[in-house]
């Protein structure tokens, strides 16, 4: 697969997956390629940096994930009540459909979503510890979910445990 940054020809940026570039061409030329911001399809590459795996590029890649936690973690957090106090703090987010092609998109982040966890176990705040004794041989191997802080994501990353977050995902009557 190849990203390319792409560009409408009313100058708005966006990236595009594509097989090959013989796909980007076959597709722009049947006018399949669509600007998600004004639906363009007047559509050409932009410039764009190699990606090249290399063991420094994994270091980089694990720095900036950390250097992204701890931006998220340096953000003060709304006062809560001293109840709420013992509740992980929630990060906002919004994906707002704008036109199909990003309906399309939150529909399949839905459909993975449902996926994981109809094929997974819930082990709710017990996520991190339950991630190490998998990964550590003391549980059985099995696919799981649950809640974890940003800083025990990171510490499971460093730990070359392969975690990821779960799409939030707006409700259809937003």
């Amino acid at each position: 697969m190849i990203k390319y940054t792409l560009v409408c020809d009313d100058a708005h940026s966006f990236e595009g997956w594509f097989r090959n570039s013989d796909d980007f061409d076959k597709q722009c030329s049947r006018s399949l390629v669509a600007c998600p911001v004004c639906g363009s399809t007047e559509i050409r590459k932009g410039l764009m940096a190699p990606a090249v795996s290399t063991a420094r590029g994994k270091e980089a890649l694990v720095s900036a994930a950390r250097n992204e936690m701890q931006a998220q973690e340096a953000v003060p957090e709304p006062a809560a009540p001293a109840a709420d106090a013992a509740t992980p703090a929630l990060q906002p987010s919004a994906l707002l459909p704008k036109d199909i092609q990003q309906k399309e998109i939150v529909e399949a982040l839905r459909l993975v979503r449902s996926r994981i966890i109809e094929n997974s176990e819930n082990v709710g705040t017990n996520f991190a510890s339950e991630a190490r004794k998998i990964h550590n041989g003391e549980a059985e191997e099995r696919s799981i979910y649950g809640e974890t802080t940003p800083k025990d994501a990171e510490a499971l990353m460093e730990e070359g445990i392969s975690v990821f977050p779960l799409p939030d995902l707006p409700d259809e009557k937003n």
